[in-house]
């Protein structure tokens, strides 16, 4: 079987194919790792780079994210089964106040589609939640969204739940949406900035090379 159909299928946002190619592969007896690397996760390297470069936007980029999403929900249960550790593990939720999610959500989709393990909290999010979550599964990155610059300071009070129970330091923060930009990050004392969902995955790339 080519694979790199499989990742053209991704990159072309067709869902059904991706899901049926992921399965065909794995009765041809390809392993998970290589179905995840060639076919899912280089699909998506396109995609973020087609979308640096203005060849692809928003609403196709969801769409391969889609794809890939429903490739792996065929081979997700087969590469935990198999032992296969993600790169990673990363919170995300829009913060309290905001219920905006479809950013959210593509950051979601690409960091998930790097090899990175997800945990969404979903929209409107307490501070306490992301404190719970990242505590509960040892994330690596604190993933904060806002749309509204009504909603933005609450990014500062999830950061400083995070400081007063002491644990600040064992987390990175990544936050992002309309509003916010670099120095607001660097204001609130936030880690990085991702001005796009492409940036996000260069970024959790980054944190999670750091870390190894």
């Amino acid at each position: 079987m080519d694979l790199g159909q499989l990742s053209l299928y991704v990159q072309k946002g067709n869902a059904a194919k991706a899901k049926e190619m992921v399965a065909e592969a794995l009765a041809q007896n390809i392993s998970p790792t290589e179905i995840l690397n060639t076919g899912l996760i280089a699909a998506m390297s396109v995609v973020g780079e087609k979308f640096k470069n203005n060849e692809m936007y928003v609403p196709e980029m969801l769409m391969a994210a889609k794809a890939m999403n429903a490739g792996m929900q065929v081979l997700e249960p087969v590469l935990t089964a198999t032992g296969v550790k993600p790169i990673g593990k990363a919170v995300i939720g829009t913060v309290k106040g905001d219920l905006h999610d479809i950013g959210k959500n593509l950051v979601r989709m690409m960091l998930k589609g790097a090899g990175i393990e997800m945990f969404d909290l979903g929209i409107d999010v307490p501070a306490q939640a992301f404190l719970n979550k990242a505590q509960e599964v040892g994330a690596d990155i604190v993933c904060l969204s806002a749309l509204l610059t009504t909603t933005m300071p609450y990014m500062e009070s999830v950061i400083k739940e995070f400081e007063k129970a002491g644990v600040r330091s064992q987390f990175v923060f990544m936050i992002g949406g309309a509003p916010v930009s670099e120095s607001y990050a660097k204001s609130i004392k936030a880690d990085y900035y991702a001005d796009d969902a492409v940036v996000a995955v260069d970024i959790a790339k980054k944190i999670l090379a750091k870390k190894q």
